[in-house]
């Protein structure tokens, strides 16, 4: 439970030091991270979870049908295929999410 966050530990990426978040209290406004790059919020892209076969189609799973003969029956199944499978990569979100390790609670409800 909770695992989505960051791998990353010592750092907050959207607080000024390593370590705790907002240190000052009143501190809510975006720092810097490591140099002179700002820390967004947002998340713009993110890992796809499709895949390509070898025929070049897009899918999560891919399945082929197999023939089983049991005691002179004819029966089918289907097997999954894990091999020569290509991941999509990274794509472009519709419009952008807030990062999981955002350390400001933006509504109270």
């Amino acid at each position: 439970m909770g695992g989505s966050g960051s791998k990353v530990k010592g750092a907050w990426p959207f607080s000024g030091s390593g370590g705790d978040a907002g240190t000052d209290g009143n501190e809510q406004s975006l720092a810097r991270l490591k140099g002179s790059r700002n820390a967004t919020p947002f998340v713009f892209t993110r890992r796809s979870s499709l895949y390509y076969d070898e025929d070049g189609d897009l899918a999560h799973e891919f399945y082929e049908e197999t023939v089983v003969t049991k005691n002179g029956r004819k029966r089918s199944k289907l097997k999954r295929i894990q091999k020569n499978l290509i991941p999509q990569g990274m794509v472009k979100l519709d419009h952008p999410c807030i990062h999981v390790d955002f350390p400001i609670v933006l509504c109270e409800g």
